[in-house]
């Protein structure tokens, strides 16, 4: 121990240059597996915007909302703004908040895998509750466990991911799960599109259907290995160093494996993980786990693909083109994930993030200026501008499936030491889905008010956070998981706030 009572945070020195290994099918299988967990959050973002535009659906639950629907003259902008019917959106969000703090001590505890079956065993009882709902309350309870389901998938994946990948290949395995949610994204897209010509009952197929994600992830998450992270720091040290060698097909692990025992030397001191975040040396992780969750939904990008359909039904496209349009941007979500898993670990995050955040500002302003220009209370878009709109939201939505989608993920869940990293994570799904929560809640009475303006908020707030990231995100890519401490030691602004070393109490807890 240093002089002066005080001991090092996280590992005691780098030994990146000393880590072997190679990328093995078993990581790989592993991952995608783990990934899926990311399609039942996916899965559900796409399918609520297209089941809450169709009319069986809204008959039965929303009556007022299909007749104020059915009103040819009114405001463009204001045709679905019912409370009632945000609910039925946000309620999900809510509930997921919740239930990703419940899980932080079941994952730090019992493992990551127990978390991933945990949620989609839960996902999996609120698509059949949903499928079958005959009254609202059933409606909303089934919701509320498909929130559970998600608040555990989405606090237990990204951690696993950032754990079984190898350093060089962090970023672009752990974006498996940005991937998965994307392909969930888009599937529901195209179910909706099919669905909704089942009239009255095809939106309880669009609900039920995510009953099949949710049973692959519970599945898989029994068959697959936990991290050697969390081996280690349950005491199971040589299953840990096992399963190290086994997904890094080798047995020099020595190096990686002394900083995984390191960081749990220093996990099972802290007794209180959520509070030890508060303290002064976990500042910058603390700050990223609130920003970076907030800035990726205040880029607006949630408020799209919730309520594509209904966003270009108002804009006045047709039923099924309305629809079809939003399987577009789906497409166009899924296939940009791939340029990030590509190029994150090549280029690295920061450029990602600035290069993506400077393309959505100038496409949100652009939708704002056609609509502002071309789109009155009472009319309709001309077909060349339609067009346009779509074409420059899908734009938008390229430049965020490379950028803040992934990355929005992968930054939190690989920048903890390990003694907080389930607190963490738990934070920064706590504030994601807080901020969706919000935004899924307030959209619709936004979008009346606010009418084209809403696309220069969220434009603002782009704006904000590309400079947030260009001072304060240091580059994390090539750093071992348990190293990236060292970073911010080094970074201008953060070394003036951490100290090098935390001070301990009289009991030797830090």
């Amino acid at each position: 121990m240093p002089a002066g009572g005080l001991v090092p945070t996280g590992v005691a020195k780098e030994r990146a240059e000393l880590y072997q290994g190679r990328v093995t099918l078993y990581v790989v299988i592993a991952c995608i597996v783990a990934a899926v967990g990311g399609s039942i959050f996916g899965y559900d973002i796409g399918i609520s915007g297209g089941v809450t535009s169709m009319d069986g659906f809204l008959r039965e639950f929303f009556h007022s909302v299909y007749i104020s629907k059915q009103h040819a003259h009114e405001n463009n902008y204001c045709k679905y703004d019912n409370q009632g019917l945000a609910a039925f959106t946000s309620s999900l969000y809510f509930a997921g908040l919740v239930a990703s703090l419940v899980a932080s001590p079941i994952t730090r505890k019992y493992g990551r895998r127990t978390s991933i079956i945990c949620g989609g065993f839960s996902f999996l009882v609120g698509a059949t509750v949903n499928a079958a709902a005959q009254n609202l309350a059933m409606l909303l309870f089934g919701r509320i466990m498909l929130g559970v389901g998600i608040g555990f998938g989405n606090q237990a994946v990204p951690l696993y991911l950032s754990e079984m990948a190898p350093t060089h290949l962090r970023g672009a395995l752990n974006m498996m799960f940005q991937l998965a949610t994307t392909l969930g994204i888009f599937t529901a897209n195209m179910v909706n599109y099919g669905t909704q010509k089942l009239e009255p009952w095809g939106w309880r197929l669009s609900l039920g259907l995510a009953a099949i994600p949710a049973t692959l992830m519970t599945v898989g998450g029994c068959l697959l290995p936990e991290t050697p992270n969390s081996l280690i720091e349950m005491g199971s040290k040589e299953r840990g160093r096992k399963v190290l060698e086994r997904i890094r097909g080798t047995d020099k692990v020595d190096a990686e494996f002394e900083d995984m025992v390191d960081a749990s030397e220093l996990a099972n001191s802290i007794k209180h993980p959520f509070r030890n975040i508060l303290k002064k040396r976990n500042r910058p992780q603390l700050v990223m786990a609130i920003c970076m969750p907030t800035f990726q939904i205040l880029t607006g990008i949630n408020s799209i693909l919730f309520y594509a359909p209904v966003l270009f039904q108002s804009m006045g496209f047709g039923g099924n083109a309305s629809l079809y349009s939003s399987a577009v941007t789906g497409a166009v979500l899924a296939g940009s994930t791939f340029i990030s898993i590509a190029a994150v670990d090549r280029l690295g995050r920061r450029v990602l993030l600035i290069s993506g955040g400077i393309q959505m500002i100038i496409c949100q302003v652009i939708v704002a200026i056609i609509l502002g220009v071309k789109f009155g209370d009472n009319q309709e878009l001309s077909k060349g501008y339609s067009i346009l709109v779509v074409i420059v939201i899908c734009l938008f939505v390229l430049a965020f499936g490379w950028s803040w989608g992934p990355l929005g993920w992968t930054v939190p869940s690989e920048i903890f030491p390990l003694e907080i990293r389930s607190a963490g994570q738990s934070i920064t799904v706590a504030v994601n889905l807080l901020f969706t929560f919000i935004i899924a809640q307030c959209f619709l009475a936004m979008l009346c008010h606010f009418k084209f303006g809403i696309f220069l908020f969220f434009a603002s707030w782009i704006t904000v956070m590309t400079v947030f990231v260009y001072f304060f995100l240091p580059e994390t890519k090539g750093v071992p998981i348990e190293e990236i401490i060292f970073l911010w030691r080094k970074h201008w602004f953060w070394k003036k706030i951490i100290p090098e070393y935390p001070e301990v109490d009289d009991n030797h807890n830090v």
